[in-house]
C-alpha cells in the first residue's frame, strides 16, 4: 500500500516516466512535466529519492535499479490506459 500511496501522489509517475527516457535536470523535468510547480517537483523528487527510486548523478536525476524495475512494471499499464482512454 505504501508504494501505491507514493505513486498516487501528484506527478510521481510522471517524473518516473520522464526519467525512463534518460537523465534530466530539475529544469528539464519541470519542462517535461509542463504544469508542475517547483515546490511540487521538489517534494516529489524528495519522496522518490527517499524511496530509492531516483538518484542524482553528474547528468541530473536518474532512475535507480529499483526505479527502472518499477518503470518496467508500469509500462504495460501505460499501454493499457491509452487503449482504455480511446475506448
Amino acid at each position: 500500500m505504501a508504494a501505491f500511496d507514493l505513486l498516487g501522489r501528484r506527478w510521481a509517475m510522471g517524473i518516473i516516466w520522464n526519467l525512463s527516457k534518460g537523465p534530466s535536470t530539475f529544469r528539464g523535468l519541470q519542462e517535461s512535466c509542463e504544469s508542475i510547480s517547483p515546490s511540487i517537483l521538489n517534494s516529489r523528487i524528495k519522496d522518490l529519492r527517499e524511496a530509492q527510486l531516483i538518484d542524482r548523478s553528474s547528468e541530473g536525476y536518474i532512475l535507480t535499479e529499483m526505479g527502472i524495475e518499477l518503470f518496467n512494471l508500469l509500462k504495460p499499464f501505460g499501454q493499457w490506459s491509452r487503449r482504455w482512454a480511446n475506448h
